[in-house]
């Protein structure tokens, strides 16, 4: 059984040692090479990578790459199948998920997400337009663009904006069959809204719109596929300062932006 994790990285940066990792550098085109294979060689959209990040190496896997089950992790979040509780005081890179931890969930689910990231006082939809980088009017193009393409996804679209709660960072791991019927789904409705939503003004993290509403589509073609899953805990590899980002968070909700 041949198992290809993504590990998507735009700069030199340690990666995991187990044989299912496939370090990419995302964004290949024009930059410089860091050492790891680029998402620019065989069919690409790597040229993209400024407004779709990592989705550029979801469509280079899709095109290109050849394995049993696919899947993307980041350089600095990975999964884990340890809880936090066996993870406290010890390497974080010896806590990332290996094979051998995978191969027996994979024989119970073809499907694998991270653990979903609960919002508690918003919905999906309100996390979304509040964002000090994001607009409603690009989130309503993707609507759109669903409504016209995918219209038997228009429910599930609604259902996944109004729940408090997401599968966040386009991190997965699919059954190579299944990658390809999400694949087929999600990038005529991603390329299409790219093509709509009018960056002309943007910052260069504003002109990542498509990227950020990409980590919505897995929730939202899974509600309509019902394909059974299993979540892991995701391990951020850097320190985290989760007392300015609950603060920033507030603040978004007091005093959100015009």
């Amino acid at each position: 059984m041949e198992i290809k994790l993504l590990v998507a990285a735009h700069k030199p940066y340690k990666m995991p040692l187990d044989q299912m990792y496939f370090p990419l550098q995302t964004g290949k085109s024009g930059k410089p090479d860091i050492g790891f294979v680029g998402d620019d060689t065989g069919e690409n959209i790597s040229a993209m990578n400024p407004r779709l990040c990592e989705l550029t190496g979801i469509y280079w896997a899709w095109k290109n790459l050849d394995a049993d089950y696919i899947g993307l992790v980041h350089y600095r979040r990975h999964f884990t199948a340890l809880p936090l509780i066996k993870r406290i005081g010890k390497d974080k890179f010896g806590c990332i998920l290996t094979q051998k931890d995978l191969e027996p969930i994979i024989k119970e689910y073809d499907l694998i997400l991270p653990q979903k990231r609960e919002y508690g006082i918003e919905s999906i939809y309100s996390h979304y337009i509040h964002l000090p980088y994001t607009y409603e009017k690009d989130l309503l193009t993707l609507r759109d663009v669903i409504r016209e393409k995918e219209p038997d996804y228009l429910q599930a679209f609604d259902a996944v904006m109004g729940r408090s709660h997401a599968h966040m960072f386009n991190m997965f791991i699919m059954k190579r069959d299944l990658f390809d019927r999400y694949c087929t789904w999600a990038f005529p409705i991603l390329l299409e809204t790219d093509r709509r939503v009018d960056v002309s003004g943007y910052t260069p993290m504003e002109t990542r719109a498509v990227a950020f509403m990409g980590e919505f589509m897995i929730d939202i073609w899974n509600e309509k596929q019902r394909i059974p899953y299993k979540e892991l805990p995701v391990m951020f590899m850097e320190k985290q300062n989760w007392f300015m980002k609950c603060g920033k968070f507030l603040t978004r909700k007091m005093f959100p932006r015009e």
